[in-house]
C-alpha cells in the first residue's frame, strides 16, 4: 500500500463505521458547501479530505461494500493518478450525464435501504432529482447526516477574514441602485421576500468583497430581502462597526450567520418567497414552513442578481478593458523572461531547472506588480507535454514536470491557463507555447483548435440566442477531422468576482431561456484538444457581447458580435499555415496588431522586444 493512500483507506473505514451506526447503506459527499460554491473554504473540502482527489468537482459515494468517485472527463487522468491504492473506484461521468450518479445508486442499492447526505450542502435542484429517482426504486434519502462531523476530528473552522467595500470608480453602481433593481424584479415575480445564498450574487448586490473562498473575492453569507430592508447573515466580527453603519444607511442590517435558517422559518404566513432552486440548498429550503398553499408561498426562479450581474455596463466594460491591458502587460514581462529562461536558465536568474512550479511563481509575480491586482482568479495550470492533456492539472511540490530546453527535449508543448483578479475585472487566459520545434502533428492539432477559437470569435448571432447553440461553431474544425474535447467551450466571467459565473454557458448543456446571450456579457472561448500521455492544447480568450450592424439592417432583429478582450499574442510557431484560409490569417493579424497597439505603451526592454516579435504579421 502506498504511504499516501493509507490515511485515505482509514478515513473510508471510519465512514463505513458511521454508516453502520446510523443504519445507512451509503453516503454521498458532494464537492459543495452551504452556498454551492465552486471553490470551497477548507471546512467543506471533505470530499478531498476523504478521497485524496484534489479536483474542484466530483462526488464521493461510500457504501458498506464499495467507494466510488464520480468525475467528468476534465478530471479522469488526474483522478486515476490520485486514487491509486485508495480503494476508491473512479466512475467516469460522460459529458451531460446528469443522471449518472443516481442510476449508479439504484444499481448498487436495494429497495428498503437508505442513502445519507448532508442536506445543508446539497443543492435543491439536485436533491429534487435525487429524491424522485431513489423513491421510484424504493430507496430512502436521509438528508440530516453530515458524515464529516464524526470522522473529521480536525475539521477547519469557518473563515474569519474581514468584509470590505468595492468602491468607486471600479464599483460603477451604488448599493441602493442594485437593491432597487432586484426589488423591481421581485415585484415582477410577485414576491414579497427573496433569499440569496450564492456568494457572488450577495457580493454584487451589496457591492462588498471578501477573501473567504480561494480565488474568488467573496465572503460567506446569506441575504434576505423584502420591500424595505435587507438582512445580511454573516459571521460575527467580519463586518466592522464602521461598515455596518454604511450598510445601515442603505437599509441593510447585519445578523449572525447561523440565524439565516431561523429567519426563513419565521417568515410571515402571507410572505411570498423567491428562491433559485439551483442556488439554494435543500437544508435551507426545508426551513420554509410548509402549508396547504406552499405552492403559492414559494416562487422558484433564477436569482435576479444572477441575470443582472452577467450584463456588464458600459462603465464596467471600460474597467475590464483596462484590467486586460494590465494583465497583458504582465504576460509580456513573464513570457519574455520565460523564453530567456528556456534558452539560458542561468541568464534568467534560475539556479535550478525550469519547472511547472517556476511558471506559476513567476507569472503570479508578474501579475502582482500590476496596478489593481488583488490575487489569482483560479489556480494556475502549467502543464508540460502529457500534463497538459489533463484540462484541470495542477503542479505540486510532490508531482511536477521539468521543462526541458530545446537541446534536451525537442517537440514539446507547454499549456498555461491562468488569470487574475483586479479591482476592475477578472481575467482568464490560456496559451500554448512550443518547447523546441513542434512536430507536424502538434502543429495540426494546435491549428485546428485555433481555427475553432477564430470561428466562434468571428460569429455574429441574433440577440437572445441561447448560448449552448454557439458551441458547435468552435468544435466544427475539429469535428471535420474526427476530433473533439470533453469540456465546455465557454463560461461567463464575473466583474472582480467569480471567474466562472452564469447564466450563459457555451457548451453541450441543454439550452434554457435564462442562457440567452445579451449585450454586456463576458464569456470565455476556449476550445481544446487533448492527447492523453502526449500533450494538451487549449487556446482561450475572453470576449464581450456587443451590438453589431448586419447587411440587412434590423429586418431580422438585433444582432450581437464578440469583442475580444484578452490581450496576449497567440504563438504562430505552432501554426500549420496551410490549414488557415485568408480570412483566418487576416483575423489573427488584426488581433496581433491590436495587442501590440494596446500593450506596447506599458512595456519596455525585453518585454517590448518579445511583444514585437510575437505579434509580427503572418
Amino acid at each position: 500500500m502506498h504511504p499516501q493512500t493509507a490515511p485515505i483507506r482509514q478515513r473510508i473505514a471510519s465512514v463505513r463505521d458511521a454508516l453502520t451506526q446510523q443504519q445507512l447503506a451509503a453516503v454521498l459527499v458532494p464537492s459543495s458547501d452551504p452556498h454551492l460554491s465552486e471553490y470551497l473554504p477548507e471546512r467543506w473540502q471533505g470530499r478531498q479530505w476523504l478521497s485524496g482527489f484534489t479536483g474542484s468537482m466530483g462526488t464521493l459515494v461510500v457504501t458498506t461494500e464499495v467507494a466510488a468517485l464520480f468525475a467528468d472527463s476534465r478530471y479522469w487522468e488526474q483522478a486515476e493518478a490520485e486514487l491509486v491504492g485508495s480503494g476508491i473506484d473512479l466512475v467516469r461521468v460522460p459529458t451531460g450525464a446528469a443522471t449518472h450518479l443516481t442510476d449508479w445508486l439504484v444499481t448498487h442499492l436495494s429497495a428498503g435501504q437508505t442513502v445519507g447526505v448532508d442536506g445543508d450542502v446539497l443543492g435543491l435542484a439536485t436533491a429534487q432529482v435525487l429524491q424522485r429517482t431513489l423513491e421510484a426504486a424504493g430507496i430512502a434519502l436521509r438528508t440530516d447526516f453530515d458524515v464529516l462531523a464524526p470522522v473529521w476530528p480536525e475539521r477547519p473552522a469557518l473563515p474569519n477574514a474581514p468584509v470590505y467595500e468595492h468602491i468607486a470608480p471600479q464599483a460603477t453602481e451604488s448599493r441602493g441602485e442594485r437593491l432597487a433593481q432586484v426589488r423591481l424584479d421581485m415585484a415582477t415575480r410577485g414576491a414579497t421576500h427573496h433569499f440569496i445564498s450564492t456568494l457572488d450574487d450577495i457580493a454584487w448586490l451589496l457591492t462588498l468583497r471578501g477573501s473567504d473562498v480561494p480565488y474568488n473575492p467573496v465572503f460567506l453569507a446569506h441575504a434576505l430581502l423584502d420591500a424595505q430592508q435587507a438582512v445580511l447573515y454573516v459571521t460575527d466580527g467580519k463586518v466592522s462597526p464602521a461598515l455596518q453603519a454604511v450598510l445601515a444607511a442603505d437599509g441593510v442590517r447585519v445578523a449572525p450567520y447561523d440565524h439565516a435558517g431561523a429567519a426563513l422559518a419565521a417568515l410571515p404566513t402571507d410572505a411570498r418567497l423567491l428562491i433559485d432552486p439551483r442556488r439554494i440548498t435543500l437544508g435551507l429550503r426545508q426551513q420554509v414552513r410548509e402549508g396547504s398553499n406552499d405552492d403559492r408561498r414559494v416562487i422558484e426562479a433564477i436569482n435576479p442578481s444572477t441575470l443582472r450581474k452577467s450584463r456588464k455596463s458600459a462603465a464596467e466594460a471600460a474597467h475590464i478593458r483596462e484590467a486586460m491591458v494590465q494583465d497583458g502587460a504582465a504576460m509580456c514581462v513573464f513570457y519574455a523572461w520565460f523564453e530567456q529562461a528556456l534558452a539560458d536558465p542561468a541568464s534568467a536568474g534560475l539556479l535550478t531547472k525550469l519547472t511547472e512550479l517556476t511558471i506559476d511563481e513567476r507569472l503570479s509575480a508578474a501579475r502582482g506588480s500590476r496596478p489593481g491586482f488583488i490575487g489569482l482568479s483560479f489556480p494556475t495550470i502549467a502543464g508540460c507535454n502529457a500534463n497538459g492533456a489533463m484540462p484541470h492539472y495542477r503542479a505540486t511540490a510532490e508531482s511536477h514536470a521539468v521543462i526541458g530546453v530545446p537541446s534536451e527535449q525537442a517537440g514539446g508543448l507547454l499549456l498555461i491557463d491562468s488569470g487574475g483578479q483586479y479591482t476592475g475585472g477578472t481575467t482568464d487566459i490560456t496559451r500554448v507555447w512550443p518547447i523546441g520545434t513542434p512536430s507536424a502533428e502538434q502543429q495540426r492539432d494546435y491549428t485546428l483548435v485555433l481555427k475553432g477559437l477564430m470561428a466562434l470569435s468571428r460569429t455574429r448571432f441574433p440577440r437572445g440566442t441561447l448560448s449552448p447553440m454557439l458551441d458547435a461553431i468552435a468544435r466544427a474544425p475539429l469535428w471535420q477531422h474526427g476530433l473533439d474535447y470533453g469540456h465546455g467551450t465557454g463560461h461567463g466571467v464575473g466583474y472582480f468576482l467569480n471567474v466562472h459565473e452564469g447564466p450563459q454557458s457555451i457548451s453541450k448543456a441543454m439550452p434554457e431561456p435564462t442562457m440567452a446571450m445579451e449585450p454586456g456579457m463576458v464569456t470565455s472561448i476556449e476550445p481544446g484538444l487533448y492527447r492523453p500521455g502526449k500533450w494538451g492544447i487549449r487556446i482561450e480568450n475572453l470576449v464581450l457581447n456587443v451590438p453589431t450592424t448586419v447587411p440587412e439592417g434590423s429586418a431580422f432583429g438585433e444582432f450581437l458580435e464578440f469583442e475580444t478582450l484578452t490581450l496576449c499574442p497567440i504563438d504562430t510557431r505552432c501554426i500549420a499555415r496551410s490549414l488557415l484560409d485568408a480570412g483566418e490569417i487576416d483575423w489573427l493579424n488584426r488581433y496581433h496588431a491590436m495587442v501590440f497597439q494596446r500593450l506596447s505603451p506599458l512595456v519596455s526592454g525585453d518585454a517590448l522586444a518579445w511583444l514585437t516579435e510575437r505579434t509580427r504579421a503572418l
